[in-house]
């Protein structure tokens, strides 16, 4: 494909994935807040199980819940489901366009043995287990020990994580960790909640009593779907944060980042709840900040100052090396395929640029493995570690 036209196609669905999460996280949010704030209505009526009351925009809102549903149907009834579904896929349209067809560059580690046909076929197989395991695991316990439900998902994330990240890239692997979790926020919408909501509505117009089971599971799925929110979300930012996905041990930090955002999400549910648990905020932002000093690289290159001046690093031995593994992409007419453009306008072709954005090759290249892309130039230990002497001396041009 021409690379505009696959940055044009690029933009439009990541806008429109982008524009559809938020109305999807919205309504789920809010529906979630609803829950948590029902109340015993003013005026007791037959079948209400709890009342909100709002103000918004300058007008006065009432909203009710029935214990199972009204006596009668109203003429206009509104669902909540096109959000879900277009959010996964123009999701699912963004995955096929970068990570699938540039399966041999995005999604596949270099090295790992595996082609980038097969690289594609397990991503697909990742997406189906995940919500067979999900699905499977609510239906034997849920409403018995949902806790129990919540490890066993959190332990099979991070089951797959670590799977993942021995033979796709970092930014893949976060990437369909997090493409998996929202799979199952957008079947649970498809294959449950949905469902389940017209099973009710079709029994009150055969004039039988709707099972009140069927809403009760409907929630159950909603509230798991309200707790995956943010880890899916900062997978969705995660490729532009080296420092998370290229370690080694990426998995086991997408795990830790996942148990903070999932803290946070629980903190905001009890707190509409009426229960006040203030210390969950500051043990999240502790956890944090212990994940991203243990993340931090302890070895490699000395940083800039430190450089021992007999070890002297001459431009003329830095140069080359960027060449041959940055200057591909980050030139005015990139040579790698795919690209029509530098990625987010960086040039590193004149020695001045080279030089004014040598901590952003630092952070790209030597305290992580970020750069080159899936290191498909093949940038050595050895050369990795020439730049960061060089960085750490002040990147001198002489």
């Amino acid at each position: 494909m021409d690379a505009t036209l696959s940055e044009w196609l690029n933009l439009a669905l990541r806008w429109i994935h982008v524009a559809t999460a938020i109305a999807w996280i919205g309504t789920s949010f809010f529906f979630i807040w609803l829950e948590n704030q029902l109340r015993p209505p003013a005026e007791a009526r037959e079948g209400v199980h709890g009342e909100v009351w709002m103000v918004h925009g300058g007008g006065f809102y009432q909203m009710q819940k029935f214990l199972v549903a009204p006596a009668r149907l109203p003429d206009a009834l509104h669902w909540f489901k096109w959000e879900a579904y277009a959010t996964w896929i123009s999701g699912f349209s963004l995955l096929a366009l970068i990570y699938f067809a540039g399966a041999g560059t995005w999604l596949v580690r270099p090295g790992s043995g595996l082609s980038p046909v097969a690289g594609v076929g397990l991503a697909l197989a990742v997406l189906l287990l995940g919500w067979a395991v999900y699905d499977t695991a609510c239906r034997r316990l849920q409403g018995r020990n949902d806790v129990a439900v919540g490890a066993l998902i959190f332990a099979w994330t991070v089951l797959v994580a670590w799977g993942l990240s021995q033979v796709f890239t970092g930014r893949a692997t976060f990437i369909m960790v997090g493409s998996m979790l929202g799979t199952i926020m957008a079947a649970n919408v498809f294959m449950v909640i949905i469902p389940n909501q017209r099973r009710i509505v079709a029994a009150m117009q055969e004039g039988r009593a709707p099972d009140p089971a069927l809403g009760q599971r409907g929630r159950q799925r909603s509230l798991h779907n309200n707790y995956v929110t943010l880890p899916v979300l900062f997978t969705m930012i995660s490729n532009h944060y080296p420092a998370t996905f290229a370690p080694a041990w990426n998995w086991a930090i997408l795990a830790g980042l996942f148990a903070v955002s999932i803290t946070i999400r629980h903190y905001f549910n009890l707190k509409n709840r009426g229960r006040h648990r203030p210390w969950l905020i500051p043990a999240a932002a502790a956890a944090l900040a212990a994940l991203a000093f243990v993340a931090t690289p302890r070895s490699g290159p000395a940083g800039p100052g430190t450089a021992d001046a007999a070890a002297r690093v001459a431009f003329a031995e830095v140069r080359p090396v960027i060449a041959t593994h940055c200057a591909g992409c980050h030139a005015a007419r990139p040579t790698v395929e795919g690209f029509d453009q530098p990625p987010k306008g960086i040039l590193l072709e004149q020695p001045a640029q080279i030089a004014a954005l040598a901590q952003a090759i630092h952070a790209q290249a030597v305290a992580t493995d970020a750069m080159p892309l899936a290191n498909l130039t093949g940038m050595t230990p050895a050369e990795r570690d020439l730049l960061g002497r060089w960085v750490a001396q002040g990147a001198p041009l002489e």
